[in-house]
């Protein structure tokens, strides 16, 4: 059995000799009282700067804790790692020894990155930790090697996102606990798969935070986020509770990286901005293990995303990259609403852009902010910094009927956009069930009660009131986030797998991850840049051609009715992919048939 010797600055630590210490910011309070099990209550020494403090002897794993209010009130440890039973109860202590059978788990580079996006809920019909668990093999076998886990942080309820949380500290107990998420990392680890978490820093969701009651001075009165009040992260005591959070995820539970939702959501009016102080810490804390740290930003900035001069990450390894997302969704469904409204004018021009740039718009007016600029140059960023991906949690729960683009376009045209997105030097995500093409839809689902399911359940259908075939009678038809069936009906098919469709998609996948794993990882660390060069051969049609030291890689592709012309130096090119037979052949001759896609790799070939 092995500890972490990381001991926060918030919450309660459990000690191996049997002495906790609890600590609490509270500076709106005078007094403060520890409830220890259902009556033990002791008086907290109050220190300087608005902090309780408070040591206990002879205290053991699971034993509850409550924060006792002058007025009476209980709360729970807003860094509680446990809880008794809802984010409204008592605290639980919690031990951090675990018998660690990877022990001796190194991490694995990001060039070798292929990441699997899923729900913990709804992934399998168990659910939870231990349904993912017994899908490792699986996973490892289709050729993924690192799983992202939307967030686990405990919020109300049992079914939900995961991004209304308000414990951050606290692995949620309806997927497994503490235990049940450590058991998940280490028989990933064991097979060889990169575990990383998304962390929510920008809010708290509506139900159980009571940090107002206690510290209003956490959030910051003058600022709004889109979920809810902003928090300040100027005051010191703030800027602990989260500069702690992500050590305690990637030391305690061994998580090779984290993805930070919306940042551009967090602002700071620090010296040192939270964002890059955090960074800087985690680099610090764990030199010798390799740490991907993903963030979600839709400002397209690259500030956030230094290398050294050996090109490793100084702060965040890389970027999700939307552009992509919507370049390639309009190349396969021909929607122009929304913010597809900025990729719908060419979007073969877009996503050849998105490919050899890294991102669409490098400043230029951008339609969703009223031709207001948006983003900065790209091209200097290494491939490496984005993370691509043709569906996310986002992109189809954020969609009325949460439809996937399985059910949304020709199944061709998503196997022509597949191989572009696996076969890029860019770093691939897959959302669940996109392997073997899921069609069933992911939702947005809460379990929320009395007032504010309802505002919930009005405001989601109010979310597309501007969208006329979803006026009257059809906006009814939005499925309410608080029923049961949704959130039952975003479980993948995994019946599914064995049907003729779902074999030829898995078939695909495992062939598109070989390759990539053989042509295109072991040469990614090496790209300083994105070194492409792109060129348009129709309305529909380009190709793009990347520098790997010594080595090219040629991609070309056609999602038009019409063959292109198509010159391209091709001596020395071999055949990675080509999405039927004698694609090749026809760019020898000068000609790109329609319907098609080819991947080519060569030693030593000129531009």
């Amino acid at each position: 059995m092995t500890s972490s010797n990381f001991e926060a600055r918030w919450g309660a630590h459990l000690r191996d000799n049997g002495t906790a210490r609890f600590r609490l910011w509270a500076p709106a309070l005078d007094t403060l009282r520890l409830r220890l099990g259902q009556g033990d209550e002791r008086e907290m020494e109050r220190r300087e700067h608005g902090w309780f403090e408070l040591e206990v002897d002879g205290l053991s794993d699971g034993a509850a804790y409550q924060f006792v209010l002058p007025d009476g009130m209980a709360v729970p440890d807003p860094a509680s790692r446990a809880q008794q039973k809802d984010v409204h109860g008592p605290s639980l202590l919690t031990a951090s020894a675990f018998d660690w059978k990877a022990a001796d788990w190194k991490g694995r580079p990001w060039e070798e990155a292929v990441v699997y996006e899923l729900h913990p809920g709804t992934f399998t019909r168990e659910g939870g930790f231990d349904g993912i668990r017994r899908k490792l093999d699986y996973l490892a076998d289709v050729g993924f090697t690192a799983i992202e886990i939307m967030p686990v942080a405990q919020f109300s309820g049992n079914r939900g996102w995961g991004y209304d949380g308000v414990l951050p500290y606290c692995p949620h107990s309806a997927y497994g606990g503490v235990k049940g998420l450590k058991s998940l990392v280490d028989a990933a680890h064991e097979r060889g798969l990169m575990m990383i978490l998304d962390v929510v820093y920008n809010h708290f969701g509506p139900d159980g935070n009571y940090l107002n009651a206690y510290a209003p001075d956490f959030f910051d009165s003058e600022r709004q986020t889109p979920w809810g009040p902003a928090i300040r992260f100027e005051e010191q005591a703030v800027r602990d509770f989260f500069l702690d959070n992500p050590i305690y995820w990637l030391e305690e539970f061994r998580f090779d990286g984290l993805r930070f939702d919306a940042i551009d959501q967090i602002k700071d009016r620090s010296e040192t901005p939270i964002l890059e102080e955090m960074a800087r810490r985690i680099r610090e804390r764990f030199p010798d293990r390799p740490i991907h740290l993903m963030t979600e930003d839709e400002r397209n900035i690259i500030a956030l995303h230094p290398r050294d001069e050996d090109n490793r990450p100084i702060l965040f390894t890389a970027e999700w990259n939307d552009d992509f997302h919507h370049a390639a969704h309009c190349v396969a469904t021909g929607e122009d609403t929304g913010y597809y409204e900025a990729f719908a004018d060419d979007p073969a021009g877009h996503l050849a852009r998105a490919l050899a740039e890294g991102f669409c718009y490098q400043g230029e007016p951008y339609a969703p902010r009223e031709g207001k600029p948006r983003g900065v140059p790209s091209a200097g960023q290494p491939p490496l910094a984005f993370v691509t991906f043709l569906q996310n949690h986002d992109q189809i729960g954020n969609r009325a009927f949460g439809d996937r683009l399985t059910a949304l376009a020709d199944a061709e045209t998503v196997e022509l956009l597949t191989a572009v997105h696996l076969l890029n030097p860019q770093v691939p995500l897959v959302f669940m069930g996109e392997e073997f093409g899921e069609t069933n839809p992911f939702l947005f689902f809460t379990d929320f009660h009395g007032d504010l399911a309802k505002a919930v359940r009005e405001g989601r259908r109010k979310e597309f009131a501007s969208f006329s075939h979803f006026s009257g009678e059809e906006a009814e038809k939005i499925p309410d986030p608080n029923a049961v069936s949704t959130f039952e009906t975003s479980m993948p098919d995994w019946s599914r797998t064995e049907t003729e469709a779902g074999r030829k998609r898995l078939d695909l996948f495992r062939r598109l991850l070989k390759a990539r794993r053989t042509y295109l990882a072991p040469y990614l660390a090496s790209m300083t840049a994105m070194q492409a060069q792109s060129r348009r051969l129709g309305a529909e049609a380009f190709s793009v051609r990347w520098e790997m030291g010594v080595r090219w890689l040629l991609m070309a592709a056609n999602f038009g009715t019409a063959d292109v012309a198509a010159e391209e130096n091709l001596a020395g090119f071999n055949t990675i992919h080509e999405s039927r037979e004698g694609i090749h052949a026809a760019l020898a001759q000068g000609k790109l048939p329609a319907r098609s896609v080819a991947v080519l790799f060569a030693e030593g070939a000129g531009a």
